[in-house]
């Protein structure tokens, strides 16, 4: 379990990466990103960014690709903003927890759908 420290530096690598993201970045690979959830190490030196991208597989992929290119202005921003003693690393992972939840949720409409309507 991570401590509390841990816990609020996540929490503002997090606000700081997805103001970046909105109001820094002007890659046009880059589609409608979310960060959902950063992950940090104990020692505070690297960080699991946790992201979802709205669209297509495409769109997924651009926008893997220009954050895994803009992760050194990134690292960069992110230790001008919050002046900590060590800049994490930022290691970027796609979140598919809610394309999950959405296949999910299909299913369940499906299935009721075939219980309001049995002959079809």
């Amino acid at each position: 379990m991570q401590g509390k420290r841990t816990l609020r530096v996540a929490h503002l690598v997090q606000m700081e990466l997805s103001r970046l993201i909105l109001s820094k970045m002007r890659d046009p690979r880059l589609g409608f990103v979310t960060v959902t959830h950063v992950a940090m190490s104990p020692d505070l030196k690297s960080a699991r960014i946790f992201y979802s991208v709205m669209g297509n597989e495409k769109n997924k992929k651009d926008s893997k690709i220009a954050l895994e290119h803009a992760r050194g202005f990134l690292q960069k921003q992110i230790a001008m903003g919050l002046k900590l003693r060590y800049t994490p690393k930022l290691v970027f992972e796609e979140d598919d927890s809610l394309d999950q939840g959405m296949k999910v949720d299909r299913v369940i409409h499906e299935i009721h759908r075939r219980e309001r309507d049995p002959g079809s």
